[in-house]
C-alpha cells in the first residue's frame, strides 16, 4: 500500500525514472504491481515477472547473486538480426544473400551457443572463432553445411590443421589471414592434407570507429594486412595456383560503435577493397563487415559510448546499400554479406539479480534536532550555521559549515577536542547541507560545489555480488548498464545511492548510472530498506560479462536459472535448468588448493589443539567437519 507521500507516484513515473521504456526494446516493463516483467517474444508471447522467477529459484535452493537467462529472448534476437538483413536485401533489391555469424568470444557458454545455433538454423546462421578452444567447440556444434565458421585471430599450424579438418568434413570453414605468413602456412598445410582451403584476408582500414573500443580499428589496429601486404598475399596465392581459394574480404572497426557514420565510412572503404581485389582475378564471394553493432544501454539514442544513434534496421540497410553502391560503381557482382554481431545478439537475454543487505547513510538522526547539549565554541558555531540557513544565504551557510567541519578536523588532529565534539560538528555539517540543498530545488543555476555536495549525500547500498566477476566492463571501461529495483516500483524511491559489492577492494562499486540527458549520473534512486529482501536487477549483461569475470577474492561464477516460455504451464513459463555457481572447493582448486590438502592441514592444527587441551576431541571433530562442509558451499554471502 502506498504511503500518503507516495499517493501521486505512478508506474509511469517509475518507467520514466529508470528509462525502461527506452532501453528495454519492449522486452522489459513494469506491471501494475510494481514488478519488473520480461516479454521475451514481445507481444507474441507471455510476460514473466522476474520476482516470480526469483521465488521459484529460491525453492530450488539457488541463492544470490543469481543470473536469470531468458532463452526465448536469445532466440528472438537471433531471428531479429537475420530478418533485419533479409528485409534490407529485399528492399534494396540486393543481388546476393546474408550469412551472419555469432562471435563465440562474446559468450562462449555451452547453453548460449546451443540456443543460438538452433535458433539460427532457418537462416544458416554460423559461428566465428578466434582461438583453438573456440574452434574445437564450433566444429562440434556446427552441423549446417550452408552456414559458415569464420576463423579470426592469429593462428599456429595446429589451429590451421583443425580448421582444414572441418573442410575435410565438408564444412564452410574460412581461415581469415591476419598476416602474410599465415597465408603461406595455409597453403602448405592444405597441400599436405590434400584439401582446398577457403581463405579470407583481414584488411586494415584507415577508417575506425568511435567509443571505448575505437582502437580496435584504424591503421594502427592490432590485426589486419596493409595494402602492400594484401598485394603480397595475392601474389603468393597466384604463384601457388590457389588464387581461387581467396573467397573473403574481412574488416573490423571496433566494438559497440555508437555512431552510424563510422559504420558507413568503413563499409564503403571495405567494399572498395573487395571490388578491387575481385578485379585482380580472385573468385571472391564474401565480404565480412566484422562486429560493432551496438546496444543502446542507456536508451538515449546518442553517440555516447553506452548508446547508439541508429536502429538495427538502419544498420542493416546502410551496410547493404553501401556495399551495393560501391560494387555497382566498380561493376562487380554483389558479395554474400557477413557480419559478426555478438553484443546485439546476447546482451538482452540475461539479467543479474543481486540482493542488498544493508546501507551506509550519511545522515542519521532527526533534522529538526534540538540545540546540542555539548558546550564548545565549534559546536555552537556549527549550530548557528545550521539554524541560520535561508533562501538568501544558502551558499554562505554551506561555506561556514564546511569551514567549521575542517576546523574540527584540525583541532582533533592536534588533540584539542574529543570525539563527542567532532561527531557533533560533523552531524551539523551534514544537516546544514540538507537545508542548503533544499534552497536550490528548482533553481536555474546551481553552483558546482552544491552539485558535488548533493552527490556526497548518497547512501551506499551493500550488495551481495562482485563487480569484478559479474560487471567487469563497468569497472574496466566505465560501461554503463541499466540497473533498477525489481519490485516496490509502485512506491516512490526516496533515497539516492551507489552500490558497493562484497569484495575487499575500494573499486568494487557501481557509482555511475544511466541517464537520458547526461553521460551518466552519480546516484541511483532506491527505496529505503524495510527489513524485507530488496532485489536489484542489472540488465543487458549477456555480452562479455558472463565470461570475462575474474577471480577477485575467489568469488567465482554465480548461480544461474534458465527460463523457457511454455503455454502449457499455468504461469506461461518454467525454469528448464539451474546451474549452481562455483563452490569454494572448485574456486580454490583453480588456484592450486585441493580440499583434501586443506582438510589435512586443518586436522593437524585441530589435533595439536586437542593435545594442548585447548579443545575437547568431540568439539574439535565437530569444528573440522564444519570446515570441510564449508568447502562445498557457495562463495557469496548466504543471507
Amino acid at each position: 500500500m502506498k504511503s500518503k507521500e507516495s499517493e501521486s507516484w505512478t508506474i509511469d513515473d517509475a518507467r520514466e525514472l529508470y528509462g525502461i521504456s527506452r532501453w528495454g526494446l519492449k522486452h522489459f516493463d513494469i506491471n501494475n504491481k510494481g514488478h519488473v516483467v520480461v516479454s521475451p517474444l514481445k507481444e507474441a508471447g507471455c510476460t514473466v515477472a522476474i520476482i516470480d522467477v526469483i521465488k521459484e529459484a529460491l525453492t530450488q535452493d539457488l541463492h544470490f547473486p543469481m543470473l536469470i537467462r531468458f532463452q526465448d529472448l536469445l532466440r528472438y534476437r537471433v531471428e531479429r538480426i537475420n530478418r533485419a538483413f533479409l528485409l534490407a536485401i529485399e528492399e534494396m533489391e540486393y543481388k546476393s544473400i546474408y550469412r551472419g555469424v555469432y562471435p563465440i568470444k562474446v559468450n562462449q557458454l555451452r547453453e548460449v551457443i546451443e540456443e543460438i545455433v538452433d535458433a539460427g538454423k532457418p537462416f544458416h546462421y554460423g559461428l566465428e572463432v578466434g582461438s583453438k578452444p573456440e574452434l574445437h567447440a564450433a566444429l562440434a556444434f556446427h552441423d549446417d553445411p550452408e552456414s559458415l565458421i569464420i576463423c579470426n585471430g592469429y593462428k599456429d599450424r595446429q589451429f590451421i590443421r583443425t580448421a582444414l579438418l572441418g573442410r575435410k568434413l565438408g564444412k564452410k570453414v574460412i581461415l581469415v589471414a591476419e598476416k602474410v605468413e599465415e597465408v603461406k602456412s595455409i597453403i602448405s598445410l592444405s597441400q599436405e592434407m590434400q584439401v582446398e582451403p577457403l581463405l579470407g584476408l583481414r584488411i586494415r582500414l584507415m577508417s575506425k570507429g568511435k567509443g571505448k573500443w575505437d582502437k580496435s580499428g584504424g591503421e594502427n589496429a592490432k590485426f589486419g594486412l596493409s595494402t602492400g601486404e594484401i598485394l603480397e598475399a595475392s601474389a603468393i596465392l597466384k604463384e601457388a595456383d590457389m588464387a581461387q581459394c581467396l573467397k573473403l574480404v574481412h574488416f573490423h572497426v571496433g566494438s559497440q560503435i555508437p555512431d552510424i557514420l563510422s559504420i558507413k565510412k568503413a563499409v564503403r572503404e571495405g567494399a572498395m577493397f573487395y571490388a578491387k581485389l575481385k578485379k585482380t582475378g580472385h573468385e571472391l564471394e564474401y565480404i565480412d563487415v566484422g562486429g560493432g553493432l551496438g546496444v543502446d544501454y542507456d536508451g538515449s539514442r546518442s553517440t555516447f559510448h553506452s548508446s547508439v544513434n541508429y536502429s538495427l534496421n538502419e544498420y542493416a540497410r546502410d551496410i547493404i546499400y553501401n556495399i551495393m553502391d560501391v560494387c555497382d560503381l566498380e561493376k562487380v557482382s554483389h558479395p554474400i554479406v557477413i557480419n559478426e554481431s555478438g553484443r546485439a545478439v546476447v546482451s538482452h537475454h540475461s539479467v543479474l539479480v543481486i540482493e542488498t543487505f544493508g546501507h551506509i547513510k550519511k545522515i542519521s538522526g532527526n533534522l529538526d534536532s534540538t540545540k546540542p547539549a555539548i558546550s564548545h565554541k565549534l559546536v555552537e558555531d556549527a549550530w548557528d550555521a545550521y539554524t541560520n540557513v535561508n533562501p538568501n544565504n544558502p551558499l554562505e551557510a554551506y561555506h561556514d559549515a564546511l569551514h567549521l567541519k575542517e576546523e574540527a578536523q584540525t583541532h582533533f588532529g592536534l588533540g584539542l577536542i574529543d570525539l563527542e565534539v567532532k561527531a557533533e560538528v560533523e552531524k551539523l555539517f551534514w544537516h546544514t547541507g540538507v537545508k542548503v540543498l533544499k534552497c536550490y530545488d528548482g533553481a536555474e543555476y546551481v553552483p558546482d560545489e552544491i552539485i558535488e555536495l548533493g552527490s556526497n549525500y548518497s547512501d551506499q547500498y551493500l550488495c551481495n555480488f562482485s563487480v569484478f566477476q559479474s560487471l567487469l566492463d563497468h569497472w574496466g571501461f566505465g560501461q554503463l548498464f541499466p540497473i533498477m529495483p525489481l519490485h516496490r516500483l509502485d512506491e516512490e524511491p526516496k533515497r539516492k545511492g551507489t552500490l558497493a559489492d562484497i569484495t575487499c577492494d575500494s573499486d568494487g562499486k557501481v557509482s555511475k548510472f544511466i541517464n537520458l540527458y547526461e553521460e551518466g549520473v552519480d546516484t541511483l534512486s532506491l527505496h529505503d530498506l524495510n527489513g524485507e529482501p530488496y532485489y536489484l536487477g542489472i540488465f543487458l549483461t549477456g555480452a562479455y560479462q558472463d565470461i570475462m569475470g575474474d577471480l577477485h577474492n575467489l568469488f567465482g561464477r554465480v548461480n544461474e536459472a534458465h527460463v523457457f516460455l511454455d503455454d502449457d504451464e499455468e504461469s506461461g513459463y518454467y525454469i528448464e535448468e539451474t546451474i549452481e555457481g562455483t563452490n569454494m572447493k572448485k574456486v580454490l582448486a583453480l588456484v592450486q588448493y585441493t580440499d583434501e590438502d586443506l582438510a589435512r592441514k586443518m586436522k593437524i592444527q585441530f589435533d595439536k589443539a586437542i593435545k594442548e587441551d585447548r579443545l575437547k576431541p568431540n568439539e574439535a571433530m565437530r569444528l573440522l567437519h564444519e570446515y570441510e562442509r564449508g568447502l562445498k558451499g557457495y562463495t557469496y554471502l548466504d543471507l
